[in-house]
């Protein structure tokens, strides 16, 4: 008789599994974000994909989200076919999976004896004997609804790993479509553009819109920057709560907005709650809503936030403003999934993402008993930490010249750039209000700007770099040395401890990662405390 299996060993194996196939999906994914061409792109599909997912067809279905129809972008036993040709999406085969979180199994003989409407395509998939079909809804990647379609000749190959692996690889999926698409276009518009170059006649070229810049919304090339962005992508795609946290002005709302246009919610609404601008009284009902005749004034019910974004986002800003007494009732919520109305009898179940966002440090409020631990806990599920423009030098440069042209055409004005004086004295400024402050200077600078280019830029008084004592007056320490001192005498302080309640961290009024990253830049090693 066998003995039974160690259970340990099972643990181990699949422990073991699921790293194999981690390590295929960061593989997949690498080959996807270098593939420049349809070609390249058919190489991954063909090559790789088919090699571990065993289809015998691909199909990638597009749809842009104002428009009733779809296009076949890609196929895999039709690669180069290229016709534009548009199909419904109510053909109950396309909707039946762009409406759907899960995956969709279709059994292809059955469908097209049962629908008449059903694409031409499936009609030639299926006399190809392919029995059955996967569709898989993609992440929503700016204005496109993007759906994979999978075809086996029997859905036995088509296997829970198969489904983890395609979840695993859906976001870069719809990246790499969308830039495709842009090189597309990009390619089109050169092509006309030398056409109209070329013939004289035709002197007015239509002015095309512009993209939006940088990643969803956000600017930014610095390599924190891109630590920020690989974070997005790694969670937008799961229904994990997130806490952003940084210094008021940094952009935790773009962020937000960025999870949930790459997330799987991303064609549901994303409500944003500023827990900060709400009167303590008033909070309770304006996310949980409240009863006719609950209280005082309550003459209608109320809908509250959370039930405005159920199967969506909530994004809840400023979440350290909480009152303590309703944040116990956001933990009910966040562990059960239900809430109820303020005079109301019955609980409510509320299917939420929840992002949270907030410029203090959590661990002193936890400390200084403001802010409930477990509650903390809850929200710090994958934390991201944004940071301070000064920490960025790098984007200042770029950011300024994003909100030159945003401002000069909101005004009505033709400045065109800073002068170097100007950019090296941004780039010194220390912005304590961040990335919000600097919108704020550039466009103020592009109201009084009677030139194409910002000469002068007001800067506060106690922030300016320029001093009016000759430097031969006498020696005075740097800022960086300055700060290098003080950070040493707090951290030896604390025993060398830099994160936790007991930490410098705390102490400093800094996240632990902004602590850690500015140590590194100043050389403290260690050896030094």
């Amino acid at each position: 008789m066998e003995k039974p299996t160690d259970p340990t060993a099972v643990i181990m194996n699949r422990l073991q599994e699921r790293e194999r196939e981690q390590i295929l999906i960061l593989s997949i994914c690498k080959a996807l974000s270098e593939a420049e061409t349809k070609e390249e792109f058919h190489f991954v599909v063909s090559d790789l994909l088919k090699e571990h997912l065993s289809f015998e067809d691909f199909i990638f279905a597009f749809s842009n989200e104002a428009e009733t129809a779809y296009e076949i972008f890609y196929q895999l036993t039709a690669p180069k076919t290229q016709d534009n040709k548009t199909y419904s999406t109510a053909d109950g085969f396309f909707d039946a999976c762009a409406n759907n979180a899960d995956t969709v199994i279709f059994d292809l003989k059955a469908l097209t004896e049962r629908k008449n409407n059903i694409p031409d395509y499936l009609h030639s998939i299926n006399t190809k004997g392919f029995k059955n079909g996967i569709g898989i809804c993609l992440p929503y990647s700016k204005g496109s609804r993007n759906v994979l379609f999978l075809f086996f000749r029997n859905t036995t190959a088509f296997t829970r790993e198969s489904n983890r692996i395609i979840r695993g690889i859906a976001t870069q999926f719809s990246i790499t479509f969308r830039n495709l698409k842009m090189k597309e276009r990009y390619e089109s518009n050169l092509a006309e553009l030398i056409r109209l170059k070329s013939t004289p006649e035709l002197k007015k070229v239509p002015v095309k819109k512009k993209e939006p810049q940088g990643f969803y919304g956000i600017v930014g090339k610095s390599e924190a920057m891109q630590q920020v962005y690989e974070l997005i992508q790694q969670v937008a795609a799961s229904y994990s709560t997130v806490l952003i946290f940084g210094e008021t002005g940094t952009g935790k709302e773009l962020i937000a907005s960025a999870i949930h246009q790459l997330s799987l919610v991303s064609n549901e609404k994303i409500v944003r709650v500023n827990c900060a601008s709400i009167p303590e009284n008033l909070i309770e009902s304006e996310l949980f809503g409240h009863e006719k005749g609950a209280f005082t004034g309550a003459t209608e019910v109320r809908i509250g936030k959370f039930e405005q974004a159920h199967n969506g986002t909530i994004f809840l800003d400023e979440i350290g403003e909480l009152p303590l007494e309703l944040q116990g009732k956001l933990l009910r919520v966040l562990q059960e999934k239900e809430i109820e109305r303020i005079g109301g009898k019955n609980t409510l179940k509320v299917n939420v993402r929840v992002i949270a966002a907030t410029n203090r440090l959590l661990e002193k409020e936890v400390a200084e008993g403001r802010f409930r631990i477990d509650l903390y806990y809850r929200l710090n599920v994958f934390p991201i930490a944004l940071p301070a423009l000064r920490d960025r030098p790098e984007d200042i440069e770029l950011l300024g010249n994003f909100f030159l042209e945003k401002h000069s055409q909101k005004n009505g004005k033709k400045v065109k750039g800073f002068s170097k004086k100007v950019i090296n004295s941004m780039t010194a400024y220390a912005w304590p209000g961040n990335v919000r402050e600097l919108e704020n200077m550039v466009e103020r600078s592009t109201l009084f700007a009677k030139e194409e280019m910002i000469k002068e830029m007001s800067f506060p008084e106690i922030f300016k770099t320029e001093s009016t004592i000759s430097e031969t007056d006498f020696y005075t320490k740097t800022l960086q040395e300055v700060e290098k001192e003080h950070i040493l005498k707090v951290v030896q302080k604390c025993g060398g401890r830099i994160s936790g309640p007991q930490g410098a961290a705390v102490l400093l009024d800094l996240p632990g990662t902004t602590l850690i990253s500015k140590m590194q830049k100043l050389g403290i090693k260690k050896g030094h405390f």
